[in-house]
């Protein structure tokens, strides 16, 4: 009988452990290349097993789905198929959870424990109600058949006023531009619309609730979205048809010269960290700046910018980007062979290069190497204001404001305003160091100097 309870007590102890103790939120800590992503996992017991979904607040992410999770104590193993991520994980008495977390073949250490993460501080971001009228709207790029969407903030009080459409970065974008758990479109156009500029903010293709497939687009395709914006607008009975402006940010400082360069209906543009020098120039500052600010040097940084060199110059060799992947895959191949250093510890030879194929193999990288956008700036003729923070890291700005001024001058335009802003980051933030590593722990996302910087200037071209 004895025998019996104690056998009975384990096994009670057991079952307690697999339905109590796993369910609920574990929080930890990735450091991935110097920046510290947080991570939430959320654990349900469905009765017929677990299912959890993963937020990355850091980026803006939450409720990823979990496509398998399992808890066999004490081990705890979960994927998430299509971001080719695994983990495994030892459930301890203390209420942790000590594992590794594997994507794309990179094995990093993840120590969860009880509990899920406050919501970053963003007090900058507005909230409803807002003084000024909000509109979702819908538009067509009827050259690829694909409908954009969007969002358009009217001033009150202002019968047709100047309007402005938001270009984000690179990258699969939202309207707000939502990026480590900032929303700097969501400031920007509150500050602009508050100001009297009305603006048009839209997700990217194949974003949100835009169609269409961002995956395989170019910059020139983008480009094209901002145009049926621009062509939207003129619609509109409520803004000035012949005050509409672009404000783009990084890659949206690239697609704006394009726009307006063919369209006389851009009466201003705005270039914020937008680049003036051909695209394989920026990557090769970019990383080097980047792995200088995470500590990196000698030959662990020869060493990174002759591997990304090295994809570049494949990259810019290929003249039929349908052979890309395959081109890449083959020189990822032999560069290992040449030069196991390069493979990170603890990531497999054949995870690394397919992640490097499916980051550099694409057509809006090989459309971006060879992009050089001294040409387009020098047919823009509207007047344009470009702003670069002084500790940019992922667009320099002294060689690309440089740029930007000498390519718009030498094409005969005299409305040229540069500014490099003391203490500011990419994302025109205040920062110490400039490091994208930052962005998410700093609590402003916009600098009032910046915003005020773009305001002012585009009430003084309307008014």
């Amino acid at each position: 009988m004895k025998q019996f309870n104690l056998v009975l007590l384990i096994f009670i102890t057991t079952i307690g452990l697999n339905a109590q103790d796993i369910v609920g939120s574990w929080k930890g800590t990735l450091q991935v290349q110097g920046i510290s992503l947080r991570l939430v996992l959320h654990v349900e017991d469905n009765g017929d097993g677990y299912t959890g979904t993963l937020d990355s607040p850091d980026q803006g992410a939450t409720g990823i789905p979990i496509s398998t999770l399992e808890f066999e104590v004490p081990i705890l193993t979960f994927k998430i198929e299509q971001l080719g991520v695994s983990y495994t994980g030892e459930w301890n008495s203390d209420e942790t959870i000590q594992g590794t977390f594997t994507q794309m073949g990179q094995v990093l250490p993840l120590n969860l424990s009880r509990g899920s993460i406050e919501p970053p501080k963003r007090p900058q971001e507005p909230k409803a109600p807002y003084p000024y009228t909000v509109e979702e709207v819908r538009f067509p790029n009827s050259v690829d058949s694909i409908q954009l969407a969007g969002t358009l903030t009217l001033p009150h009080g202002i019968k047709k006023p100047p309007v402005v459409v938001l270009i984000s970065g690179s990258g699969p974008q939202d309207r707000n531009e939502e990026v480590f758990g900032h929303k700097p479109f969501l400031v920007l156009s509150d500050h602009l619309t508050r100001n009297g500029i009305a603006v048009l903010r839209y997700d990217d293709r194949g974003v949100g609730k835009s169609t269409g497939d961002h995956s395989v687009a170019t910059s020139e395709d983008l480009a094209r979205d901002v145009g049926s914006a621009v062509a939207f607008l003129k619609t509109r009975k409520d803004v000035d048809p012949d005050k509409i402006g672009l404000v783009g940010h990084s890659e949206g400082g690239m697609l704006a010269p394009m726009v307006g360069d063919e369209s006389e209906d851009i009466a201003y543009m705005v270039l914020l960290a937008g680049p003036g020098i051909p695209g394989y120039d920026i990557l090769m500052l970019q990383t080097e700046l980047i792995q200088k600010a995470n500590g990196v040097s000698g030959p662990a940084l020869d060493l990174a910018m002759q591997s990304l060199s090295g994809i570049l110059e494949v990259i810019r060799k290929t003249e039929d980007e349908s052979n890309l992947p395959e081109e890449l895959k083959s020189y990822l191949m032999n560069a290992l062979e040449e030069n196991p250093a390069i493979l990170p510890e603890g990531m497999e030879a054949e995870a690394l290069v397919d992640s490097q194929v499916k980051a550099f193999g694409t057509p809006w990288m090989h459309y971006f190497i060879s992009y050089d956008p001294a040409p387009t700036l020098r047919k823009v003729k509207c007047p344009v204001l470009a702003l670069n923070g002084e500790k940019d890291l992922q667009v320099p700005p002294e060689e690309n404001l440089a740029a930007i001024e000498k390519y718009l001058r030498e094409g005969g335009n005299t409305e040229v305003t540069t500014r490099m802003l003391p203490g500011l980051n990419h994302l025109f933030q205040k920062s110490d160091t400039g490091s994208p590593s930052e962005y998410s722990s700093l609590e402003e996302t916009f600098s009032p100097v910046a915003l005020e910087a773009i305001t002012s200037w585009i009430l003084q071209q309307t008014k």
